[in-house]
């Protein structure tokens, strides 16, 4: 009897040792081939698989130990499929955890305020690890597949920085684009300013495209906005160089001629009235906001002053001091 207790006894200190060094084995730094290293959980996997592919992908452990710590710990929670980042000092539970909230490695694309689609497109094309579902497209095709047939695609995607995961499609982030355009246009339309010469929250939009292309210094932008504002309110023409550029598409060299300014193009606001048909370019909130809460002035002019800012003038004769002044040199 007693040679049976020391046995039970023996049994028991050795099973609490082993609790106690899994219990360590736990809270301790998994060790991993660098610095930081990448795994791949593939849909579906079982906790085994997991470990599996935790130690496949650099992390140095025993398979076995890891799939039974996650099974055991993980048993009432769900291993999402996807791309993790394990770095120095994460622990078997650090990992466990980051596997269980699907906190996968995310990546990001920058559109810039003033860009025009094609050049959004020419970034997402360069993404990295995003898939290019829309490369072969038109313009018209994916605004159909993100459910706007026969709106331009032109200015409908908003300017910020977007995350996506590995292997996301890059319609996915147009689609977020395009909604967040959505949501802070239509807050800009909400707080427009009253008496607006403008009809409708895409004009707001249009005009935006651009005052964002027309300013060189954020504090002119309310100012810009209110000479064209000023203008439509009396049917004078826009005569907006960047909505010439537009229209001229890759025929434009980067020389703007006066045989541009009188060449028709639906864009050519030297030739043609009010607004352009589409926006130019993506505009951001700040140029959003200027578009409906102009500056309250009598300006029906502006020019550039070579720094970045603008001269605006309210009558002819002014502007073409100030042009004589700023572009051409004189006095």
């Amino acid at each position: 009897m007693r040679t049976l207790f020391k046995w039970l006894a023996l049994l028991l200190a050795l099973a609490l040792a082993a609790g106690g060094w899994a219990w360590w084995w736990t809270t301790q730094p998994l060790p991993l081939a660098a610095e930081r290293v990448e795994i791949t959980v593939p849909p579906g996997a079982s906790t085994r698989t997991a470990a599996l592919k935790a130690v496949e992908g650099g992390v140095r452990t025993q398979p076995d130990l890891l799939g039974w710590y996650f099974r055991l710990a993980g048993r009432d929670q769900t291993i999402k499929p996807g791309d993790y980042a394990v770095t120095q000092g994460m622990t078997p539970a650090d990992l466990l955890s980051k596997l269980v909230r699907g906190d996968r490695i995310a990546l990001a694309v920058t559109l810039v305020e003033g860009w025009t689609f094609k050049q959004f497109r020419d970034a997402l094309l360069k993404a990295e690890h995003l898939r290019h579902d829309t490369q072969a497209l038109t313009p018209a095709e994916i605004m159909k597949k993100l459910g706007k047939p026969g709106v331009a695609a032109e200015g409908r995607f908003f300017p910020d920085t977007y995350h996506y995961f590995k292997n996301a499609s890059d319609l996915d982030v147009l689609r977020q684009s395009m909604q967040l355009m959505e949501k802070r246009l239509q807050a800009a339309w909400d707080a427009r300013a009253p008496g607006l010469p403008l009809k409708s929250a895409d004009e707001a939009l249009i005009l935006a495209s651009v005052v964002e292309k027309e300013t060189g210094q954020a504090g002119d932008r309310t100012h810009v906005a209110g000479v064209f504002v000023n203008r439509l309110r009396i049917g004078m023409r826009l005569q907006t160089d960047p909505t010439v550029i537009y229209g001229l598409g890759d025929a434009f060299e980067g020389n703007l001629r006066r045989s541009h300014l009188q060449a028709d193009t639906p864009w050519n606001t030297y030739t043609r009235a009010g607004l352009p048909p589409t926006p130019i370019a993506m505009p951001g909130k700040a140029s959003l906001m200027a578009a409906v809460q102009p500056a309250q002035t009598k300006a029906l002019y502006f020019v550039a002053r070579g720094d970045g800012s603008s001269h605006f003038s309210e009558s002819l004769g002014e502007h073409n001091r100030a042009v004589n002044k700023y572009q051409r040199g004189g006095q």
